[in-house]
């Protein structure tokens, strides 16, 4: 969509979904933004406010099912909504010693619920206008699952295919969905890495290429490009016992 003027984003108050706020925060744009530290919150608000946006923030949980759909339904009867970010989104470390089941639960109420309790609602209020743009923050993690971040891996792996999936039966109802899968960039989840991280690439950047995919309304948006190329051309397609044989020995989130 070029010219959305009511925009949602979850996971507002940093990263990719703060960085965005800024890029479309200008005269005649209301923006919902959600989070959970109130603080930051606040920071990104006036931020966008000072740029001319009209905004409004929410203290939700994105895995409370009812408080996102309640939140969403506001928002939208403040001003129908145009484009809905699906960006909250959390990546935990793990290591044997540590419950699988628990860690795995953690990720998926953000990772996989959080982006159905955004997606489903924002559906609905958009198939009756037939018109709006739903954006699935996946990551090109999602390509193969990671040894190093097993559940961090299949969450945005899940996602991914939901979107994809959603982009082709929503078409014909007017609703554009699109899949977005970042590399490394920088912001305070990154921050935390103490591992190498391949072309790391600056969040202005990013942003900009995002914004960019969303106007062309591309399937899906990846960046940067060599890891992209690396992920969607060489890693999809090698050989299992090859995969193991690189993957198994990479550092494990902290």
């Amino acid at each position: 969509m070029k010219n959305p003027k009511s925009i949602l984003i979850t996971g507002g108050s940093g990263g990719l979904g703060a960085a965005l706020a800024k890029e479309y925060a200008t005269s005649g744009i209301i923006l919902f933004l959600s989070g959970r530290n109130e603080e930051r919150l606040g920071d990104v608000q006036k931020e966008c406010l000072s740029l001319g946006a009209d905004v409004h923030t929410g203290l939700v949980d994105t895995s409370d099912k009812v408080a996102m759909s309640e939140w969403i339904r506001k928002c939208d009867d403040i001003a129908p909504l145009d484009l809905v970010v699906a960006n909250a989104g959390i990546g935990l470390g793990f290591t044997p010693q540590m419950d699988l089941g628990d860690h795995t639960r953690q990720i998926f109420d953000v990772n996989v619920n959080g982006v159905f309790n955004t997606v489903h609602p924002a559906i609905r209020l958009m198939q009756p206008r037939a018109k709006g743009q739903i954006a699935i923050i996946s990551s090109l993690a999602g390509y193969h699952g990671l040894p190093s971040s097993p559940a961090y891996s299949t969450s945005k792996a899940c996602v991914k295919a939901y979107g994809e999936a959603l982009r082709g039966l929503y078409a014909r109802h007017g609703i554009e969905v699109n899949v977005v899968c970042p590399g490394f960039v920088k912001s305070a989840m990154t921050a935390q890495n103490k591992f190498p991280m391949p072309f790391l690439m600056e969040t202005d950047k990013a942003i900009r290429i995002l914004r960019q995919g969303l106007e062309k309304n591309q399937a899906r948006i990846t960046f940067p490009w060599q890891l992209s190329l690396i992920y969607g051309a060489i890693v999809r397609f090698l050989p299992e016992w090859l995969f193991d044989r690189i993957f198994r020995v990479m550092p494990t989130k902290n």
